[in-house]
């Protein structure tokens, strides 16, 4: 005979947790169910393991999606203040770095804990290593089969997330289960990732691995983000290049501004006026780290020539492209290193304000699944502070009917 529960949770991530302690408080039995040994395993490697847990700039134009007005009725209805409020009310402390970004003082672990108290304080089963075989519609409800049994809910919650990160238990379950039941899926793609290089100038750029530097990358639909860059040994990743990768397609170049702060022509026309003799590498050591420098001569087969020598065809040839390096990516680090998965359960087949399938009653997709991610800062010439907040789901108070 199957178990019976109102309310049935597939993924215990951050959107799964803080679904089911909102049912549970609302007074519905819930059951929370995950294939992994633990909950919150995303949770726990954001944010360099001090968890972004919101953001203090969250708005609508924040969120990308194939419906960009469909994240506005969740976040008028929990925003981030009220998930701030939560946090200091479980006395968890926090700061602010750049952009608005609230970290943890501690660990990401607290806000797993947080997640996981008001689960309890809605007594709700959470149980893990709990993989479910097959779903089907029965009775007005749902039955789910599980190695250790069946189990039958009224409403039943797809938090499964979304493909980035195999490596932590990340499944197609969610859109394989929305396709069954008549859902349409938007294709996924890696998204927050780091990009890989043609092999001639990833060897040419061997010697960077490691470096990173302040920059303004732009994609060629126009889209530009401030931040830094990192070189690595695969090709370029660092906030402004996990950023860029969701406006990146294959095929496209990346113009890459490496000085962004530098009124080029100025400064060079002011150091060769001061200092003539001094070498181009000299200078150009005073505004970029030594080791680029270096890689930039030998990848514009740049003699060590001073100022003096340094001809107006000769900037423009070998000084400038600093600040218009075009670079053309051959493809990104996939899922392993993703951030997050764009694209997923098309939100028109969603109500917006409960996040309830439309054409099967009980049914509801919440979180990473949905084709809805945000950005972590702010790309430039954007209207307003628009970020994402990776640890506030979106899912609203009435999602499974107040009580």
């Amino acid at each position: 005979m199957a178990e019976k529960f109102e309310v049935v949770v597939i993924g215990a991530g951050a959107a799964g947790m803080f679904c089911a302690a909102q049912a549970g408080q609302s007074g519905r039995r819930v059951l929370l169910l995950d294939n992994g040994k633990k909950p919150g395993r995303k949770i726990l490697m954001s944010g360099g393991g001090r968890c972004n847990f919101t953001n203090l700039y969250i708005e609508p134009a924040a969120y990308l999606s194939q419906n960009p007005h469909f994240c506005k009725s969740a976040l008028a209805r929990y925003s981030q203040w009220d998930f701030i409020d939560l946090v200091q009310r479980h006395g968890i402390a926090w700061h602010e770095k750049t952009l608005g970004q609230l970290f943890c003082d501690d660990s990401a672990q607290q806000i797993v804990d947080l997640l996981l108290a008001e689960c309890r304080l809605g007594q709700v089963t959470l149980r893990l290593r709990s993989e479910v075989l097959t779903v089907a519609r029965q009775y007005g409800g749902f039955r789910l089969t599980l190695p250790q049994g069946e189990i039958f809910t009224s409403a039943l919650v797809i938090a499964t997330g979304g493909l980035s990160m195999p490596g932590l238990g990340a499944t197609p379950f969610g859109y394989r289960l929305a396709q069954q039941f008549g859902l349409a899926v938007i294709p996924t793609r890696a998204a927050l990732v780091p990009v890989t290089l043609h092999k001639p100038l990833l060897d040419s750029l061997a010697m960077l691995a490691g470096v990173a530097v302040p920059a303004v990358v732009s994609a060629e639909d126009g889209t530009r983000f401030r931040e830094n860059i990192l070189f690595t040994h695969r090709g370029l990743s660092g906030p402004a290049i996990l950023q860029i990768s969701s406006f990146w397609q294959t095929g496209e170049f990346l113009t890459l501004n490496l000085l962004p702060e530098v009124a080029l022509s100025s400064f060079l026309s002011e150091e060769t006026a001061a200092h003539p003799n001094q070498s181009l590498k000299n200078t150009l050591a005073k505004l970029l780290p030594r080791r680029l420098v270096d890689c930039w001569h030998q990848l514009y087969d740049i003699p060590d020539i001073s100022l003096k020598q340094l001809t107006p065809r000769l900037t423009a040839q070998w000084v400038l492209p600093l600040q218009q390096w075009r670079v053309q990516p051959n493809g990104t680090e996939g899922y392993r290193t993703a951030e997050v998965t764009q694209g997923g359960v098309d939100t028109r087949g969603l109500s917006s304000k409960t996040l309830a399938c439309n054409d099967v009653p009980g049914l509801y997709f919440i979180g990473k699944v949905v084709d809805v991610i945000g950005w972590p800062r702010r790309p430039i010439d954007a209207v307003g502070q628009i970020t994402r907040c990776p640890a506030t789901p979106l899912i609203t108070r009435q999602a499974l009917g107040k009580r």
